[in-house]
């Protein structure tokens, strides 16, 4: 079977990928099995392109489920901690800048009372 192109995996419907899938899968059993038996050398070194050929099926049908799984939680408060941006521990903790931002009244109350002063500068 030959090698696929992306973007020609990508045109097609989950269940063409999941057939094409199956198909890879069985294709690979009999290489694995005249393997065994002491098959040809273009059998041997063809597993290698069936196994490259299955990665990209799984990666394409990876790619979609999660790009249809973003549009459908987009928007919403609460997403899957698989969907989320990873960043690191400290920054997903972090306060956002708006919280950041908050005053406490103590504090407004001190920046009203004593305002930044502003001094003349003789050229």
């Amino acid at each position: 079977m030959a090698r696929f192109k992306v973007h020609e995996l990508r045109l097609r419907s989950k269940a063409e990928l999941l057939n094409q899938l199956k198909e890879l899968k069985t294709e690979l059993a009999a290489l694995r099995v005249a393997k065994v038996t002491g098959g040809a050398s273009n059998k041997l070194s063809k597993i290698k392109v069936v196994r490259l050929a299955i990665a990209q099926v799984l990666t394409v049908i990876t790619q979609t489920q999660r790009a249809e799984l973003k549009k459908a939680f987009e928007g919403k408060k609460y997403q899957p901690l698989d969907l989320r941006a990873k960043k690191t521990r400290a920054l997903r903790r972090a306060l956002s800048k708006e919280d950041a931002a908050i005053k406490t009244v103590k504090q407004q109350k001190k920046d009203a009372y004593f305002p930044l002063r502003k001094y003349a500068v003789k050229a």
